[in-house]
Parts: C-alpha cells; structure tokens; sequence
C-alpha cells in the first residue's frame, strides 16, 4: 500500500531526471568503448603495417625505425643532456672532483680514478669507451676489465652470446668484443623482434629469479614493465673465475641478503689500498631499493614513471626518452597525483635533501676511518688488533655504496635509503672506535694527523 502511494505520489520530473542520467552514462559508456575498440584497431594497425619483417636478434637499432618510428624518434631523445634537476641531470659530471671523499674511500679500484653521473641510453657505448675505468688496451686481449663489462650496454651483447656462448662471451678481455660492440642500448634489449613483446635478453636476471626459486616467465606485461629495466639496473659481481656475471639473490633482494650472501663466499671486490679492509663495491641497486617503496608496492612499473605514455594523433604509445619523471611531470606524476607541478617537485626535493645530510655525514665519517686505519697499520697495529674494524669499515662502505649506486633510490624508497645510510653512519662511528683502541694499545692516544683532501 505505502509502495503504491509513494508510487503515485513521484514528480513527473524525477522521472525525466533519471532518464536523462541514464542516457548520458549510456552515451558516456558507449564513448569509452568506442575509444577502447579504436585504440586496440590502432595498435592492429601499426603491427599489420609493418613496412619490413625483423626476426631474430636485430641489434641495429635503426631497423626498428621502419616499423616504429614515434619509438624510434623519442628513444634517439635520450642523446639529449639539457636536463637538470636539483641533485642531478642527464649530463656528465664528474663526482670525485665534486666529492673528494669518494676517492679515499674507492682508494685501490678503479672508480678512484673515474666516476661521473651517467649521460642516457645512447651514450652507453661511448661513456664505457671513454672512462678511465676500462683503460686504454691497445689489442684484443689487453686491459684491466673483463669482456663481462659490455653486459648492460648494447643489443650487440645477446646477439653474441647466442652466437659464442653465455660463459664465453664473458671469459674475455673487455676489448676483446669492441670491435662487434656497436650499437648503444636499445630496442633488442627489450623487445622480442617479431612481436614487440617485452622479453629478457640478460641471463644474469632470468639466474637471479632461478636462485630466490622463481621464474621470470611466470611474470605479468606490467611486472615485466619493470623486469625488463631490472636485467641492468640492479646489484651484481662478477665471480673470481670465469668472470661470471652474477646476481646475489640466494637470500632475497634486500641489502642485507647480498651482503651475507658475500660474506658467506668470502667475496669482496678490492683490498682498500689505505686500510686494507676487504671492499664490496656495490653497483647500481635499483630495482632492490625500488622493490621497497610505495610505488612498487602499489604496483606501479619503471617505464610507468620513466617511460609514459603519449599521445600523437590518435596512437597512444609509451615514450622511449628514458629520463627522470620531473622533466615531464605532466605525464607522469600527475597522472596520479593532483598536486601541482611545484608542489610535486619540492616534495621530491625534500627527500633528496634529507637523504644528501645523511650522505654527506658518511662519507666524511668513513673517509676519516680509512685514514686513520693506515695510520694505525704504520704505528704497528697487527691484522688480529684491526681485524673488527676492518669489518666495520666493510660493512659500513657496503651500505654508503649500496644507497648513493643507487639512480634515485632516496626518491624510490626514501625509508629504506635513509636507514640504510644511518647504518653506515653506524658502523662507520663504530669502526673509528675500535681503531681508537687499537692505537691506545700501540702507545698512540692524540688526534691521528688527517691530509687535507678538499681538492
């Protein structure tokens, strides 16, 4: 009966209202769908237009632009060096002038002679050509560095190692291969030639996946967003024989799964040429420390951030100009965040920030404790008096590395930045410690004479 007079009782208009609601959610549904089923004829479109057939492992990166040329021109982008933000750009500059801290602390290996921030993807085989690190080898078996160095910089690489064998490739000199290693980093890399599917070339990644018990194939399109950025951008060595390229994961991908896992070998890369602790020089930890954040946590890939999508016309594709996400902000953060650019900015800023007070703290401070363990070492201290501070030294210069290797950690992951600094402050504080004692117990109780090294 109440239903009936309620019934009865409705305005015309309400009526008319609902209809009209319903009409445009209709017509706005119809409008998604239709742009949906336009894009996905797009993508058909680019894919059965091909002008030419790729097959197998094609490392000039030029073919590719045939088919796909607004990847193509956007990927050519990444010459470019004009961009800068507060802490860094894409342009070379050189760190150990900047922080002559890093040269004591690198003392004995190689990065104390040659360490700049890194230009984009198409200056990889030139930058590696050019830095001091891989010396000047005038002949194919000449040079400090094996060929295993190449890994990371061209598609010319897995094209090799499918030719002469994944050990082989690597048990080389490094100028061994510089006569095949042309092409800078590029579509191969990533892309199955065929399909464009996003694919790993790099068997260092597929071994890590291997050693934690799982399989990169079992990985989703968006996973794979960021595992194909991961065959390079993470934490490796090479082992002592064969020169194997190798990622620490057997206990995980944490900072303190590597490290036991190379404790447990008995691994480190260099004996510190001033304090003589055994060094683990880490790389560039990326995908580690991105793992930990909010955003991977979210879900959210590399190339979502680093690699947008554009549109032009009516294609809608990802942008292969692989740069920080503050030169385009309107196309990555504020896709998601409805802050201003500004705003967005500082808020990255304010983390780099607190992040670079901690840094600049640990490298004084553990610059400090190798100087002042060769001083102990000529005052006659013994390897079982030093043998604890050697250690705190190790661990302290492994977390220093782990966090500032790092391309963004303090924005990625700025929690576990920030604690793994505080850590290396920790041992670092700790390390000078013992060494005080150790020299009290060789008659020496003053201030340990340090060099000036500001220049």
């Amino acid at each position: 009966m109440n239903r009936n007079r309620n019934h009865k009782g409705m305005k015309p208009w309400v009526g008319w209202l609902l209809f009209f609601v319903t009409m445009g959610v209709v017509f706005l549904l119809g409008m998604l769908a239709a742009s949906i089923t336009q894009r996905r004829a797009e993508i058909a479109s680019v894919m059965n237009n091909r002008k030419i057939e790729i097959t197998g492992i094609e490392s000039r990166n030029e073919i590719f632009a045939e088919n796909y040329p607004r990847e193509y021109e956007t990927w050519t982008q990444t010459a470019d060096t004009t961009f800068q933000s507060e802490f860094n750009g894409s342009s070379m500059v050189d760190v150990l002038e900047e922080r002559p801290e890093m040269v004591i602390l690198w003392a004995g290996y190689a990065f104390s002679k040659d360490y700049s921030t890194p230009r984009g993807h198409m200056h990889a085989i030139e930058d590696i050509r050019h830095t001091l690190r891989t010396g000047s080898p005038m002949g194919p078996d000449e040079g400090p560095q094996p060929a295993t160095c190449w890994t990371c910089k061209s598609p010319d690489v897995p094209r090799l190692m499918d030719s002469v064998g994944i050990a082989e490739f690597y048990n080389k000199p490094w100028s061994h291969w510089g006569h095949e290693i042309v092409n800078p980093i590029g579509c191969a890399d990533c892309h199955e030639a065929e399909t464009m599917n996003l694919r790993v070339s790099r068997p260092a990644l597929i071994e890590g996946f291997e050693a934690m018990g799982k399989n990169v194939q079992d990985a989703t399109h968006q996973e794979m967003r960021t595992l194909a950025c991961a065959q390079c951008h993470v934490e490796y060595y090479f082992t002592p024989e064969g020169k194997y390229l190798t990622f620490p994961w057997h206990n995980g991908t944490t900072m303190e799964g590597a490290e036991q896992y190379y404790d447990e070998i008995g691994f480190a890369d260099y004996t510190h040429a001033l304090s003589k602790a055994p060094i683990i020089k880490a790389q560039h930890p990326d995908y580690e420390i991105y793992s930990t954040g909010i955003h991977a946590q979210r879900g959210v890939s590399c190339a979502d951030c680093h690699m947008p999508y554009v549109s032009e016309g009516g294609i809608k594709y990802s942008s292969h100009h692989k740069r920080s996400p503050l030169a385009s902000m309107n196309n990555t953060c504020q896709v998601c965040h409805r802050e201003t650019e500004e705003d967005l900015r500082n808020n990255v800023y304010e983390r780099q920030r607190s992040a670079d007070q901690i840094r600049n703290l640990v490298e004084k401070e553990l610059a400090t404790a190798h100087l002042e363990a060769q001083f102990a070492w000529e005052k006659g201290a013994t390897e079982a008096q030093m043998k604890e501070a050697l250690q705190l030294i190790r661990q302290s210069q492994w977390r220093w590395d782990y966090a500032v290797a790092s391309h963004g950690g303090s924005f990625h992951s700025p929690v576990e930045f920030q604690r793994i600094l505080s850590l290396s402050l920790d041992r670092a504080h700790k390390a000078r410690f013992e060494i005080a004692k150790v020299l009290a117990l060789n008659g020496f109780t003053g201030n340990v004479p340090l060099p000036d090294i500001s220049t």
